[in-house]
């Protein structure tokens, strides 16, 4: 018998006029201690299968069908009080994010002490120098010191380190990970990887990891389950699913993976045929932390004596773990924040001199494409307002605004109509979209993408960066890539910028770089890419899709 046993489950979205299905009569089991990869993109009803095991559905959907069994007892419809009996003490879950996840107003130490108390375990020391343990037990250093950290003073791997502390604290037999890499650096995630793997064999726990990622799935899984609108297409070993895909779903996500190879070189082209548009000379940017009477307050240096060109029609990467300072040097070439020293020159026009309207003029030839397509778009404003408000600020007439904005969407890929909806009533693929048409808004000669794929499934993600090629081609735009999937970089850029510490540590062609890296960094960031040692292999079992 199974650990766990999933049957013929169906799960209903709220009841409406045209109540669907979010999850279709799927079944499988998880064997103690196994790793079951679920695999899908946004939409596809895996993290609300495990949110049925948890008994965690959001409020209107409900099961419709089937059954969940743990140890063959039927835990779908036991009672709130039963539930939090097997809640963390049996079966626990890592969230996707842990910043909020975890609540902003507690110490780390007294959350996971929270998990003790709601169960009614151990004395209150005793709840702290076991909370001191899980820290130590998960890799975080001083974690005497961490214990009294709110989570907003942690890393982003930090964070779900205390998650995976939380989710281990009463010694499950069960671990969900609900996309627990996603939005983490490459090396930060190969850690979190291995030490979801080390915890795996140490407490021989079964472990449900829920991804998007095939690299990830080919480090870590046994087994491998596809799930598509709310159906499982394909399910067995990780081998056969990943070497052997069957069905045309799964061939069309492993063929998605962006691969190491995909750009050809062309790092020099640009810098022997085409002007330079943007150059950078000596860019510093240093921030303080803390301080006080008896503390001396910590000097970081951001972005330390940067210096580049981008010329005109190239995209230049610029990648590095979180912390690196490529997302600071983004903003301060863009004058989001204020750099400390330097020079920033756009098409001769240097921005660290302007300030006001001089600057707001200026700037409308570099533009930016943030990460996140959620937060980045006003929710209370309809999309024609967004598209609209950069010109009509710059002087253009409101109904030439709002033509142009038909012409950007169409230009995207979007219905021109979708300037009268709500970025609510978008998917998440379609919302970046809409970002890169505000950015093209004002054409500019530069765009500044800072990660703007990274929260992307595989496939959306293939979809928006053969847009941005395309539109790079088409309008001859010039482009900054911010990113931490070297994979990705591959794939875009015709140069590569390393970045560690706030230092530019590597400079080169895109093929030079990732193929002959000349830094040990840059090395170590390519040994972190998950799944690179099978990236051939996988790519071969789809080559004739």
């Amino acid at each position: 018998m199974s650990l766990l046993e999933i049957e013929n489950l169906a799960i209903a979205l709220p009841a409406g006029a045209d109540r669907q299905l979010a999850v279709e009569n799927i079944s499988f089991g998880l064997s103690k201690g196994e790793i079951l990869c679920i695999v899908g993109e946004s939409g596809s009803g895996k993290s609300m299968s495990a949110n049925a095991v948890m008994g965690l559905l959001p409020e209107g959907v409900e099961p419709a069908g089937g059954h969940i069994r743990f140890h063959g007892r039927e835990i779908l419809h036991l009672t709130e009080d039963e539930r939090i009996d097997i809640r963390g003490k049996s079966i626990s879950m890592i969230f996707q994010e842990p910043l909020s996840a975890l609540n902003p107003l507690m110490r780390v130490g007294a959350q996971i002490c929270e998990v003790f108390e709601a169960h009614g375990l151990l004395t209150p020391a005793e709840r702290m120098a076991r909370a001191v343990e899980l820290l130590e037990e998960v890799g975080l250093p001083d974690p005497d010191k961490t214990i009294r950290a709110y989570p907003f003073q942690l890393s982003g791997g930090q964070r779900q380190r205390v998650m995976i502390a939380m989710a281990l604290a009463l010694e499950p037999e069960i671990l969900i990970a609900d996309e627990p890499t996603t939005a983490l650096d490459v090396t930060t995630q190969a850690q979190i990887l291995a030490l979801i793997e080390e915890l795996r064999r140490k407490h021989e726990m079964a472990v449900i990891f829920i991804t998007h990622d095939f690299g990830v799935v080919a480090d870590i899984a046994d087994r491998v389950i596809v799930m598509q609108t709310g159906q499982i297409v394909e399910q067995g070993s990780a081998e056969d699913v990943l070497l052997r895909p069957s069905h045309p779903y799964t061939k069309s996500l492993i063929a998605a993976i962006p691969g190491m190879k995909d750009k050809p070189d062309t790092g020099q082209t640009h810098s022997q045929q085409s002007p330079v548009i943007l150059s950078v000379k000596n860019l510093n940017k240093t921030f303080s932390t803390g301080g006080g009477l008896f503390k001396p307050a910590r000097v970081v240096h951001a972005v330390n004596d940067m210096t580049f060109d981008l010329h005109l029609g190239e995209t230049i990467g610029i990648v590095g773990e979180s912390g690196s300072g490529k997302s600071t040097a983004g903003r301060c070439i863009i004058r989001l924040i204020d750099p400390d020293s330097g020079t920033v020159r756009l098409s001769d026009v240097d921005l660290t001199a302007l300030n006001g309207h001089a600057l707001r003029m200026a700037r409308s030839k570099a533009q930016m494409i943030f990460q996140d397509p959620y937060s980045s778009l006003n929710p209370r404003a309809r999309i024609g307002r967004i598209l609209t408000e950069g010109p009509i600020a710059h002087g253009v007439p409101r109904a030439q605004a709002l033509d142009r904005a038909r012409e950007l969407l169409s230009l995207v890929g979007l219905d021109p109509s979708a300037v009268d909806r709500f970025p609510h009533e978008f998917s998440g693929g379609q919302r970046q979209r809409i970002g890169i048409a505000r950015a093209l808004a004002l054409d500019p000669d530069v765009i500044i993408a800072d990660e703007a794929v990274s929260a992307l499934d595989v496939s959306i993600q293939a979809q928006v960066l053969d847009l941005l090629a395309d539109l790079k081609a088409r309008l001859n735009l010039s482009m900054l890539f911010v990113t931490h999937d070297l994979r990705v970089a591959a794939q875009i850029c015709d140069r590569i910028m390393v970045m560690r510490r706030g230092q530019v540590v590597e400079m080169g062609p895109s093929a030079q770089v990732l193929g002959q890296p000349a830094h040990d960094y840059t090395r170590s960031l390519l040994d972190a890419i998950p799944g690179r040692h099978h990236e051939a292999a996988m790519r071969q079992s789809v080559a004739s899709y």
